[in-house]
């Protein structure tokens, strides 16, 4: 089974962005890099080496497998253009996305319910102490 990724580096108003899409057999995953400034290759080649193992990649989506066979080159060379022209994000894309964005809201979610709990825990037995400590004539 091939693994097949790619990297797009594409404008998206303010930003220059790079989106890594990688696909492993039924799979798909995509991750959102954000670079500011429109980078060098050396420098997204850098960031890649660098940060690899730190990219949060989007819970799998589900899609059809790629079939592996020989395309003739002046095909690859329409394609390339073609991609070339496309500016905007896939639709595929847009969902793993999308699922990332909800994942991290709900961890969010769940992380900020539990300290509010936590605070709220804290605040009764500090009141408890207080009572405690005036009923003993404190």
């Amino acid at each position: 089974m091939a693994m097949k990724s790619s990297l797009t580096i594409l404008f998206e108003n303010p930003f220059w962005i790079g989106l890594f899409e990688r696909i492993d057999g039924d799979k798909y995953e995509v991750c959102k890099i954000t670079f500011g400034a429109e980078p060098k290759d050396y420098e997204v080649y850098d960031f890649l080496l660098n940060n690899w193992h730190k990219l949060k990649f989007s819970p799998p989506v589900k899609t059809e497998k790629i079939e592996e066979r020989k395309i003739n080159p002046k095909r690859i060379q329409r394609e390339i253009n073609s991609q070339l022209e496309n500016k905007g994000i896939g639709t595929k894309a847009q969902q793993a996305l999308k699922l990332q964005h909800e994942q991290g809201k709900l961890d969010r979610r769940v992380k900020s319910r539990e300290q509010k709990e936590a605070e709220k825990e804290r605040q009764f037995a500090l009141r408890q102490e207080k009572k405690k400590a005036k009923h003993r004539g404190r």
